[in-house]
């Protein structure tokens, strides 16, 4: 009964963060589309530059690929927190600026069932809007400021239904507000806001495969997909003469299924382990989202913005010298990089990025627990115009509670 009560009260903390929202978006890229997409990392797989479809790790949570739930400790419960700082310097025009983000990024939990049947549940960030821009205009000025995001409240499973192979999926609820506000200075001052609200349901499965060379060494295929779907929600544009102090117009208020769409979604991963010590990881990912439907609100967005096939690489490494040895022995250093070819286009401009990524997996004393501390450098630009070069510098922090919930103790 008490591990239960325990999965109750961690659903309802899920839930009241899901409320709370995070954004840790701090780039004018975010005002297009749905902003910037999460990636379903946790703070650990960020270090190793956002790999995970091939990760099978009983002490980890791992969202990026549901199968690898089955891998669960049987003795555990699993709880992963992870908060993200972020600072940015941008360049556009010879202009140069400086911002600072952040905050929760996602809490997930892991737990086993039974034998080869493991759970896991939490929210995770699906995409994230901030910005604050402003330029001159003729006779006035005007300023440009986005936030909001959409999140998804998951719960999952994983199964091995026979030896080496693991299929999962995660069934998760899609839901939050994008507004993009417009503030115009002239011989009037108007107030234009756009607004996406998101209530949906969403589906990502996944399959791992493990082949032994030996009995130290193993290598992990993994494959994700998540299917093509229409959004559920609203979207609206409103408008206000704050001069004459009007009332609130809305305009354009329409729903979003059949014009906005979420694409099919590829994920393919291997990943080489030797004993406790060394693992290296490869991903790639694909989504088809020129085939996605996304219809401007009309005098709300720019008519010159599109959707690109996104595609990204990311390959990682995590060293533990010795698991049993002194502390230093015993924590993970990890190692990461990745490209990422967007699914934003403006003018015919697509948006890239590429980064680079470390950091350390520290043992708590005591426990089980891991204090995962990294540190994230990444470039975005447009090609083949360079419209705003931004470089990134993240530090991620997240922690893993590694709870001996289900160890029964005997009375001697």
């Amino acid at each position: 009964m008490r591990t239960y009560r325990y999965f109750i009260a961690a659903l309802l903390v899920a839930t009241a963060v899901a409320q709370a929202g995070a954004q840790n978006s701090v780039t004018p890229y975010s005002r297009l589309g749905y902003g910037i997409l999460g990636e379903n990392a946790t703070g650990a797989q960020r270090q190793m530059g956002g790999v995970g479809y091939a990760t099978q790790d009983g002490r980890q949570v791992n969202t990026m690929n549901p199968a690898s739930y089955s891998q669960t400790d049987s003795l555990t419960f699993l709880w992963n927190m992870g908060i993200d700082l972020t600072n940015v310097w941008s360049k556009e025009n010879g202009k140069s600026g400086y911002s600072f983000g952040g905050g929760l990024d996602y809490i997930t939990g892991a737990f086993r069932i039974a034998k080869g049947l493991g759970g896991s549940f939490g929210v995770m960030p699906f995409s994230s809007v901030g910005y604050s821009f402003g330029n001159d205009i003729n006779n006035g000025s005007e300023s440009r400021i986005g936030e909001g995001s959409i999140s998804e409240l998951y719960l999952g499973a994983g199964w091995e239904p026979v030896k080496h192979l693991s299929i999962g999926a995660n069934f998760s609820y899609m839901f939050g507000t994008i507004d993009n506000y417009t503030y115009i200075y002239s011989t009037s001052t108007s107030l234009y806001d756009r607004v996406m609200e998101v209530r949906d349901w969403n589906l990502h499965l996944g399959a791992q495969y493990r082949y032994d060379l030996n009995r130290r060494d193993h290598v992990v295929v993994g494959v994700t997909y998540s299917p093509k779907k229409s959004l559920h929600g609203h979207t609206w544009g409103t408008y206000r003469d704050a001069v004459n102090d009007s009332k609130l117009d809305t305009v354009g208020y329409t729903s979003l299924k059949g014009k906005y769409e979420l694409p099919n979604t590829f994920g393919v991963g291997v990943s080489y382990t030797h004993g406790n010590k060394l693992m290296g990881e490869l991903n790639f990912t694909y989504q088809d989202w020129s085939k996605a439907k996304y219809t401007p609100l009309e005098g709300f967005e720019s008519p010159n913005f599109k959707f690109d096939n996104r595609w990204k690489v990311a390959a990682g490494v995590q060293y533990v010298p010795n698991y049993r040895g002194s502390y230093l022995k015993r924590t993970a250093y990890r190692l990461g990089a990745f490209y990422n070819h967007d699914y934003q286009n403006v003018g015919g401009n697509n948006v890239r990025d590429y980064g680079v990524s470390a950091g350390f997996g520290f043992p708590a004393l005591g426990s089980k627990t891991v204090i995962n501390l990294g540190v994230e450098w990444r470039h975005r630009y447009s090609s083949p115009t360079t419209l705003i070069k931004e470089d990134y510098l993240n530090v991620t922090l997240s922690v893993t509670f590694n709870e001996m919930w289900f160890w029964k103790s005997k009375i001697r």
